[in-house]
């Protein structure tokens, strides 16, 4: 990234990513509280990005303001009577010319960090070996199901963006990008279920290495094994 920010010749700040993505939100040119920035998040950023905390959202709009990529100013709450002791006032954040060239300059000049690829439910199955057959089976259906009530929310999510960020196509085009990744996701998780049953209960299948279903040497213990229990139900 170009280290002068050239509309005023200073240097320009290594920021980290969640100010990118805050001030992201705030490109969209709508003025937000920091509570309507945690809002637009959930409805969109944690589909490709992890949604900041209130104490993370409202530690980077300082730290952009500082930088003058944002600025505030308070707004009078509805139900607050005016010029009253009481009356509260919330901070209504908005982006500056410059932080649209700080923006523009990110994504153009920094490199894209490699994906992520950390799954829960994958990382037990690659323990399946100490896991009981049935509850491992049980993971990868919670997982196929949450997949899909992701990809549902994208959804949501798609219909959501097509009338707030009515402007700005480019949105949509990420939701829709979401609902394909996690219909992908749940298909996948059901491909693993049918290859987990032939691993575990077709004949001459692996049984897991956990204490109940083998003895102290590794062999398998004594009595029926769970894959004949599962036949025989």
């Amino acid at each position: 990234m170009p280290t002068t920010d050239t509309a005023r010749n200073v240097p320009r700040p290594s920021l980290p990513v969640n100010s990118w993505a805050i001030l992201g939100l705030l490109s969209f040119g709508t003025e937000l509280s920091g509570y309507q920035l945690r809002q637009w998040a959930e409805n969109i950023l944690g589909y490709f990005h992890s949604v900041p905390a209130m104490s993370q959202i409202y530690t980077e709009l300082q730290r952009l303001e500082r930088h003058g990529y944002v600025r505030h100013r308070s707004v009078p709450v509805a139900d607050a009577p005016a010029g009253t002791r009481n009356a509260r006032a919330k901070r209504g954040y908005e982006i500056t010319p410059e932080g649209r060239e700080a923006l523009a300059a990110w994504i153009r000049d920094v490199p894209v960090e490699y994906p992520t690829a950390r799954n829960g439910a994958m990382l037990r199955v690659w323990l399946g070996a100490y896991a009981d057959p049935e509850r491992l089976r049980e993971i990868v259906a919670e997982h196929r199901d949450r997949s899909e009530e992701m990809r549902a929310s994208a959804e949501t999510s798609t219909r959501i963006a097509e009338h707030d960020y009515a402007r700005h196509r480019f949105a949509t085009l990420v939701t829709s990008w979401a609902e394909r990744r996690y219909a992908a996701e749940r298909d996948l998780a059901e491909e693993v279920l049918s290859e987990l049953d032939e691993l575990l209960y077709a004949p001459g299948g692996t049984d897991t290495g956990s204490s109940d279903a083998h003895g102290g040497d590794g062999a398998p213990a004594a009595g029926s094994s769970r894959a004949e229990q599962r036949t025989n139900s």
